[in-house]
């Protein structure tokens, strides 16, 4: 698959995003009718691969050919500005969870509820935990991917400046770090608790990686091309992880003695199975038009309007979810209860959306707003990742 300029500002990545987003909607309300269907229970990896996976794709298209010298300062200083919006965005949605569960406790009297998703520190050691809520050491159930993402984010002017000598170093170097962080088990730590982060970005930053200079390498003349023995191999690893999953062979080893990040299902090392199936499936949907072309479509498209506006549609999502999640523990489960929730939770989603997408074209910016089909904005306001140029970008790049 090629990725030339007249093509940048098709609507995959925003397709893809928009799938994820819901997908961790469902998931973060755990329990539902709904949730054995979403593709966690079909292989190894989750919407979080898939997240991290396209960020690392997006940074590529939006930072890639931007960080050249004379303006690796400015870039560098964008990419840190997108770190602290993800840190003061996971703050307040961190104390709005705080908040929904508190209040859930006090109206339908159920202290219980305040010992639910890691809530059980900030009552019990409450300066200890306001300082770790605060450093990110300490964070809630569901609340873990932003201060991951932003992490990420302060590394990518080391990357991109590696990726200008050697697409492969970069490659080889963010993997010798994940390599590392899953032998030692070296993360960042959480406060008061005497753990590693659940998301720990020393491991996922080399999936971050591998999606950046995968389009990097496109963007310079390269491209992934369809191999029969590739594409046999993760289809074959696909089918094996269904099987896997499906049959209930979590209790098999893989290759006893060999350590836990090449063998196990570790999610906070993003350990080796998991990360084959995020690449295996990731390749047959780039290297086969049939399944990539699935996701180009018009941008009114609704799974497009959502990607678009992930990161407001993201904590919409987060918050909507932890309700979900104090209706299930005090009302009695039921079919009618979970349908309800789930629908509620993807309409408000999708309402979100579409008002944002609104708002430029009524003047909301204060600006004149343009003849175009999507709103310009800046490409690096993208929750998993700066989106593709508008045309109107394509055509100012090309001028250049």
């Amino acid at each position: 698959m090629r990725i030339d300029t007249p093509l940048q500002h098709d609507t995959r990545l925003d397709v893809f995003r928009g799938l994820a987003l819901l997908t961790i909607y469902i998931n973060h309300v755990p329990g539902t009718w709904l949730e054995p269907f979403t593709h966690k229970n079909f292989g190894f990896s989750d919407s979080a691969e898939a997240f991290v996976l396209i960020s690392g794709i997006a940074v590529g298209l939006s930072y890639g050919r931007r960080f050249e010298p004379g303006s690796r300062f400015l870039q560098t200083l964008k990419a840190w500005r997108r770190a602290a919006v993800l840190y003061i965005t996971h703050i307040v949605a961190t104390v709005a969870t705080l908040a929904i569960f508190a209040a859930g406790a006090i109206w339908y009297a159920e202290p219980k509820l305040l010992e639910q998703i890691n809530i059980g520190p900030v009552i019990e050691k409450t300066p200890k935990a306001l300082v770790g809520i605060a450093t990110l050491g300490h964070q809630l159930g569901y609340n873990n991917i932003l201060p991951m993402y932003a992490v990420l984010m302060l590394m990518v002017p080391f990357w991109l400046w590696l990726s200008r000598y050697s697409l492969r170093a970069t490659v080889v170097a963010s993997g010798l770090v994940w390599l590392a962080a899953g032998l030692f088990r070296v993360g960042p730590g959480e406060y008061p608790n005497e753990n590693t982060w659940f998301l720990n970005p020393l491991s996922w930053q080399f999936l971050f990686v591998i999606g950046m200079a995968g389009t990097m390498h496109i963007r310079r003349g390269g491209e992934i091309g369809f191999s029969w023995v590739l594409a046999g191999l993760s289809a074959a690893y696909l089918l094996a992880s269904l099987l896997w999953v499906k049959l209930g062979w979590w209790g098999l080893e893989l290759a006893p003695g060999l350590p836990m990040v090449l063998v196990e299902f570790n999610k906070t090392f993003l350990s080796l199975p998991r990360l084959l199936h995020v690449l295996a499936l990731t390749y047959l949907i780039v290297s086969i038009p049939a399944i990539a072309n699935f996701a180009r479509v018009k941008a009114s498209h609704p799974l497009a309007v959502l990607g678009r506006h992930s990161l407001p549609v993201f904590v919409l999502g987060t918050l909507l979810s932890m309700g979900a999640q104090v209706a299930i523990f005090v009302y009695e489960r039921s079919l009618l209860l979970d349908t309800s929730l789930l629908a509620a939770g993807i309409a408000a989603q999708f309402a979100l959306a579409y008002w944002l997408s609104w708002l430029p074209e009524i003047g909301w910016s204060g600006k004149k707003p343009a003849a175009r089909t999507v709103p310009a904005r800046d490409p690096a306001k993208s929750f998993i990742g700066p989106s593709m140029p508008s045309p109107a970008t394509a055509s100012v790049n090309r001028s250049r």
